[in-house]
């Protein structure tokens, strides 16, 4: 199969976890002993978040107060570097020399007028208390929002339109490679009105990306990986169940949280209405058992309502 894998920022550094690259580099480990398990007989291409990763860039450059803080589209850019290397060579350790690795550097178009951009909900960073939160939002201008019982920095995530490195990715999967692309969603980027392409002041969502590129890459199985098992209703009280498997069309009703599971859900309805493939939402531990079949929340046309 071709399997598209969405690997969130938060399952690379947990929700509350020190942002540290030992941290991080251990997470990615998680990942890759798994993504390693299903890699033989499988063409692979490897997406992920970047909402703490290019928060604690945003931050560390603001300690540097000599030059104006470096745009969040060059912070995406940085960030798709600095996770690429370390998928590619924990990845690499456990696979056969011979296999190719590639991180590519993802251009993302998105829409100037797209509303995203006065309604920011993009979790960035890391967690604060409501009183850290609203210090920092006065001191720095800053959007802030609820993250489970903490806040964090919100920021414009517009919709992904078109991917401008599709046709160099095609070409490496049919090399053999292992891709890493569409880091953090890709890095945002708008034409002005003199149709020059530049960078935008935004995060893309992942998920929305990922299941872009999923789709015109053909993918036989979008892989959405988070930092919980599956999408839950009632998440977060006695009466919480997992879903097993739901038709995108009855999972798009029961209505999730914007700045958590809810882009996630959208990405797996759209990637399966618009395919007929399969989207499975789920643990990063469990990768091999969502390929298999044995967990996540599996979203397809194939299943009869929500179970």
């Amino acid at each position: 199969m071709r399997i598209v894998i969405a690997l969130g920022g938060n399952a690379l550094l947990r929700r509350g976890e020190p942002l540290s690259a030992d941290n991080q580099r251990e997470n990615v480990r998680t990942a890759c002993s798994q993504i390693a398990r299903i890699s033989p007989g499988n063409e692979l291409v490897i997406a992920h978040g970047n909402g703490p990763q290019v928060g604690l860039l945003a931050l560390q450059g603001a300690a540097y107060t000599d030059v104006p803080v470096y745009p969040l589209d060059v912070l995406g850019a940085e960030t798709e570097g600095m996770i690429g290397y370390i998928i590619e060579q924990e990845l690499g350790n456990l696979l056969p020399f011979e296999v190719p690795f590639a991180t590519l550097l993802t251009q993302v178009e998105v829409d100037a007028a797209d509303p995203a951009f006065t309604n920011p909900s993009k979790p960035i960073g890391p967690v604060y208390s409501r009183e850290e939160a609203e210090r920092l939002a006065s001191e720095k201008g800053w959007h802030i929002a609820a993250d489970g019982e903490r806040f964090r920095r919100v920021v414009p995530s517009p919709r992904p339109k078109r991917i401008f490195e599709i046709r160099p990715i095609r070409w490496l999967l049919e090399k053999g490679s292992v891709v890493i692309c569409a880091g953090g969603g890709g890095i945002p980027t708008v034409y002005d009105q003199n149709g020059h392409l530049q960078g935008v002041e935004a995060v893309i969502d992942k998920d929305l990306c990922s299941a872009l590129l999923a789709e015109q890459l053909e993918a036989d199985l979008l892989v959405i990986a988070t930092d919980v098992d599956g999408v839950y209703l009632d998440w977060g009280t006695p009466q919480q169940r997992r879903i097993n498997e739901a038709h995108p069309d009855q999972l798009e009703l029961l209505g999730f949280a914007a700045g958590s599971m809810g882009p996630k859900v959208q990405a797996a309805c759209e990637f399966a209405r618009n395919t007929g493939k399969a989207a499975v939402i789920g643990s990063l531990a469990d990768i091999e058992a969502i390929v298999q079949g044995r967990a996540g929340s599996r979203v397809s046309l194939s299943a009869h309502g929500v179970s």
